[in-house]
C-alpha cells in the first residue's frame, strides 16, 4: 500500500483502528448515539433574529398565523388620546389634519388633506420612534408605528378582530421585523442603522461620554467586520470535521472487513488467506488514508484561521464588555435612520402610489392571508426557498452559507417590495442584507418575490464585481438583454422575469424566453426533485436537465 510514504499520525490512527477491531469487547454501535446527541445540542442555538445560524438551513414551520384569543388594546376608549400625547406640536397638526380629512366630502379637499396629512404624520413618527426603546412604551403608539393605526374607528369589525389576532412578539427566530421592533433594536444599539449614499459628517474631536460612546461605536463595527470572518471559519471547520469524520468511518468499516478471516474447514485452527475482496480493500484503504492527510493538512489551516479570528472576536469582546453597559445611538444616527424608513415607504409605494400613511377601510382591501403579518411573510419566504434553495445562500470559499436577510415591514399600501442593502459594508461575509416589504399591498407573494429577486441580484453583482456585465448570474443576463436591443432599467427586466420563473416556469408554464429560461436554470437552478417533474412534462426541461448532466461530466462546471 506504501504505507511509508503516509503521515505518522495517520499510520497511528490505522494502528489503532487494528486494536479497536480486533477487540471483543469494543461496542462501536453505541457512538453513534453520542454524536447524536452532539448534533442535537449544537443545533439548538440562541433564537435570536438579529444573529446569524449558519447552522439553520430552512425556515420553522408556521404552525399558527394568528392568536385564538384577541386582544384588547384597539378596544381602549383612550386610544387616540394615548397615541398622540406627549407629541407636542406634531400630534396638535396631526389631530387637526384628519378631523378636517374626515368631515369633509369635497374630493379636492380631501386630496389636499390627504397630502397635508402625509407631511403631518411624518413629523409625528420622527417624534415617536425614539421612543420605542422605552420599557413602558403605550400600546397605540406601539401599533401606531406598526401599523399606522391611528384611530381604531377606522376599522372595520373584522378589520379590527384579524388585527387584534396578530401575533404580537416575534416567536419565529426569523429576522423579520415591524417598524416598532425595529427602531427598539436600532435604538438600543443591537442594529446598525441602514446603510445610505450620503457619507456621514465627521465631527469634531468630542470628550467624556461622546468620545467613549464613538470608541464603542467603533469596537462594534470591528466586532461585525470580524464575526463574519469567525462565523465562516467555524463553518469551513465544522465541514472538514465531518468530512474527516465520514472518512474515519468508511476506514474502520474497511479494516474490520479485513481482519474478518474464516476458518479452514478441517484444517483448524488455521484460517483462509485474503479473499479477492479483502484483496481489493488494500487500494480502498490507501485511498482513504490519503484522503485522511489532504483532510488533515486543510483542517489544520482552517482551524489556524480559526482560532486567529477567534482571538481578535474575544479581544474585542472584552473591550466591549468594559465600556458602557447600554450603547445608544446618538440623535443624528437615529434622524438617519427615520428618514431613511421614510425613503423606503415612498420607495415601496411607487411616485403614482398611495401615499396616505394611516391605517383606514376605504384604502385596505386585503385578505387575511394576504396582509404582511410576520408569519405570512415567512411562509412566503419558506415557499420562495424551497422553490429557489439558493435565494438566501452566499457563496465564500466554495461554502454556501444560508443568510436570511433582515425583512423591513413598513405599513404602506405599496406594491413593491425591494432590496435595500445586500450586505453590511463592514461584513460581506455572514452579515445579513436587507429588504423591505410593504404590509398592505394587492399581492403580499408578488411584493416578496420583487424583494427577493432584487436581493439575488444585488448579491450575483456584487459577488462579480468589475466584471458583473460579462460573468455569472448578471452578466449573462446583461448580454441577453443587450443582444434584444432592450430599453429601459435591467434589474427590472430581471425582477419581471424572476417573478415568471418562480410563479409560471416552476410549474411547467413556459413563459420565459429560451434563453433567459437557460441562465435561470444554471444560475437559479430549481431542487433537483423539481427537475425531475418538469423534464416528465416537456422536451425543454428534458433539454435543459441533459445540459446539466453534461456539464457535470466536463471539467468546468
Amino acid at each position: 500500500m506504501g504505507n511509508t510514504d503516509l503521515d505518522p499520525s495517520i499510520m497511528a490512527l490505522l494502528n489503532q483502528a487494528t486494536k479497536t477491531a480486533s477487540s471483543p469487547l469494543t461496542q462501536p454501535e453505541e457512538q453513534p448515539q453520542e454524536d447524536e446527541d452532539v448534533q442535537v445540542e449544537s443545533t439548538q442555538k440562541s433564537n435570536d433574529p438579529i444573529k446569524v445560524d449558519l447552522s439553520r438551513k430552512a425556515f420553522s414551520p408556521i404552525e399558527k398565523n394568528f392568536e385564538d384569543t384577541p386582544a384588547d388594546y384597539f378596544n381602549d376608549p383612550a386610544y387616540y388620546k394615548v397615541a398622540l400625547s406627549g407629541e407636542n406640536q406634531s400630534a396638535q397638526r396631526v389631530h387637526a389634519v384628519l378631523s378636517k380629512y374626515l368631515k369633509t366630502s369635497d374630493p379636492k379637499d380631501r386630496s389636499i388633506f390627504r397630502q397635508q396629512m402625509v407631511t403631518a404624520y411624518w413629523e409625528l413618527f420622527r417624534s415617536i420612534a425614539p421612543k420605542a426603546r422605552n420599557p413602558d412604551f403605550p400600546m397605540p403608539k406601539r401599533m401606531l408605528l406598526r401599523y399606522g393605526v391611528l384611530l381604531p374607528s377606522l376599522f372595520t369589525a373584522e378589520q379590527k378582530l384579524m388585527f387584534s389576532k396578530a401575533f404580537l412578539e416575534n416567536n419565529t427566530g426569523e429576522p423579520v421585523f415591524y417598524l416598532d421592533e425595529w427602531f427598539k433594536e436600532i435604538a438600543n444599539g443591537k442594529l446598525s442603522i441602514s446603510a445610505t449614499d450620503e457619507s456621514r459628517p465627521q465631527h469634531k474631536a468630542a470628550t467624556g461620554a461622546e468620545a467613549e460612546s464613538a470608541e464603542q461605536q467603533r469596537l462594534l463595527q470591528l466586532q461585525s467586520k470580524n464575526s463574519g470572518k469567525l462565523q465562516s471559519a467555524e463553518s469551513i471547520l465544522s465541514i472538514k470535521e465531518n468530512e474527516r469524520d465520514m472518512i474515519e468511518v468508511e476506514l474502520k468499516n474497511r479494516i474490520e472487513s479485513l481482519l474478518e478471516h474464516q476458518p479452514l474447514i478441517g484444517l483448524e485452527p488455521h484460517k483462509m488467506p485474503y479473499t479477492d475482496i479483502q484483496k481489493h480493500l488494500f487500494v480502498e484503504i490507501s485511498e482513504r488514508l490519503r484522503q485522511l492527510q489532504k483532510n488533515d493538512k486543510e483542517l489544520a489551516a482552517n482551524l489556524k484561521d480559526y482560532q486567529e479570528a477567534k482571538k481578535i472576536y474575544d479581544s474585542v469582546e472584552e473591550k466591549l464588555a468594559g465600556g458602557p453597559a447600554v450603547v445608544e445611538v446618538n440623535k443624528t444616527d437615529l434622524d438617519t435612520e427615520l428618514t431613511t424608513v421614510r425613503q423606503m415607504v415612498k420607495m415601496s409605494v411607487g411616485r403614482q402610489g398611495n401615499q396616505f400613511p394611516l391605517f383606514t377601510r376605504e384604502f385596505f382591501h386585503c385578505l387575511p392571508q394576504e396582509t404582511g403579518f410576520r408569519e405570512n411573510v415567512i411562509s412566503i419566504l419558506s415557499w420562495i426557498e424551497s422553490i429557489d434553495p439558493g435565494a438566501f445562500c452566499r457563496i465564500h470559499k466554495n461554502v454556501p452559507n444560508r443568510i436570511v436577510p433582515f425583512v423591513i415591514l413598513v405599513p404602506s399600501y405599496g406594491d413593491f417590495g425591494f432590496c435595500w442593502e445586500p450586505f453590511d459594508r463592514y461584513n460581506r461575509i455572514t452579515s445579513r442584507g436587507r429588504i423591505v416589504v410593504p404590509m398592505y399591498p394587492r399581492s403580499l407573494q408578488i411584493s416578496i418575490l420583487r424583494a427577493v429577486a432584487d436581493l439575488r441580484w444585488q448579491v450575483a453583482k456584487e459577488k462579480a464585481s468589475y466584471y458583473w456585465m460579462e460573468e455569472g448570474l448578471t452578466g449573462q443576463y446583461y448580454q441577453w438583454i443587450d443582444q434584444q436591443k432592450l430599453k429601459g432599467d435591467l434589474k427590472s427586466f430581471f425582477i419581471e422575469d424572476y417573478i415568471l420563473w418562480m410563479t409560471k416556469e416552476a410549474k411547467g408554464v413556459q413563459r420565459l424566453d429560451k434563453t433567459v429560461r437557460g441562465i435561470f436554470w444554471r444560475f437559479m437552478p430549481f431542487p433537483q426533485t423539481l427537475k425531475d417533474d418538469l423534464k416528465k412534462r416537456s422536451l425543454v426541461y428534458a433539454e435543459l436537465c441533459q445540459k446539466d448532466q453534461n456539464r457535470a461530466m466536463s471539467d468546468g462546471y
